[in-house]
């Protein structure tokens, strides 16, 4: 009897596993999947790193302007052992870690409850529209600028510009979230008799949760790159501030080595933002292709 046999999967696509197959045989596939991917990223950073490395060698790369890898990494070594002329290079890190965490966390709470409350209201959402989206199109840069008169080089002008970049990406993915609740859902808690309390806390912020979380994987980069932009128009310490004394020596190295901590840092952030999420939304059912960035 002839027996049909699922489509292997297209090019570049994760393995599909079977519902009746073995777990042995679902966690050796997968395993071998992780590998695979994990090899060619190895692979992709050897050519690209190496490739840059032998254009310079070879003077196809002029790495007074654009650096070269094993330099940028003896500016990395130095940074970590001797200091920069700011300080310690922990300091700067620390310090703009600091700008960024205080940052996200005040522009994702204040994203989210403006959210919410607009996606709730139309009324409000009808009066403050046009407000929060002129305050939208202003450029950061000019907000950047303005905080650093009004706030000074301390932490406080980093932290605002962090907050605004952060606050339009949750509050509009949460605002869509709210607007996205089945309606019938709705309606039969209300039936049941919820509250508009239960209403928001028990079934629209969990609904829209998808959408918040996924607004944070994006907003934490931008935190950090407010609060660097921040440093770079002004500051007394941070890596926005080397990546500024760096360009101003005409510094290459030094400008691609704060790159390279920033790059660093955000990804071990998205790594702890991806945890967060698989804890809160457990329930979420798994998608259909499994793909993400």
């Amino acid at each position: 009897m002839n027996v049909l046999k699922p489509a292997p999967p297209a090019d570049g696509a994760a393995p599909r596993i079977e519902e009746d197959e073995p777990a042995w045989v679902a966690n050796t596939t997968a395993r071998r999947y992780r590998i695979g991917v994990n090899s060619l990223r190895v692979l992709l950073f050897v050519v690209l790193t190496g490739g840059w490395e032998l254009g310079a060698d070879l003077g196809w790369i002029d790495p007074f302007f654009f650096g070269q890898p094993t330099t940028i990494v003896r500016q990395i070594g130095i940074w970590a052992t001797q200091g920069t002329a700011q300080g310690s290079l922990w300091e700067q890190i620390a310090v703009t870690l600091e700008e960024t965490v205080l940052g996200f966390a005040i522009g994702v709470v204040l994203g989210i409850v403006f959210g919410v409350l607009l996606g709730r209201s139309r009324l409000l959402a009808d009066i403050l529209g046009p407000y929060i989206k002129a305050a939208n199109s202003i450029p950061r840069i000019v907000l950047g600028s303005i905080f650093v008169i009004a706030l000074g080089l301390g932490m406080a002008s980093k932290v605002a510009l962090a907050v605004v970049l952060v606050f339009f990406i949750v509050f509009f993915n949460a605002f869509q979230g709210v607007r996205e609740v089945d309606r019938n859902i709705l309606a039969n808690a209300r039936i049941l008799g919820a509250s508009p309390r239960q209403l928001s806390t028990q079934v629209i912020i969990p609904s829209a949760l998808s959408w918040i979380i996924a607004s944070l994987h994006t907003s934490f980069s931008f935190a950090l790159v407010g609060a660097v932009v921040g440093e770079y128009l002004g500051a007394i310490k941070g890596l926005g501030l080397l990546i500024s004394t760096a360009q101003n020596t005409f510094n290459a190295n030094g400008v691609f080595a704060a790159m390279v901590i920033l790059a660093v840092v955000s990804l071990t952030a998205e790594a702890l933002v991806t945890v967060l999420e698989n804890r809160l939304i457990r329930w979420r059912p798994n998608t259909i292709t499994d793909v993400s960035i």
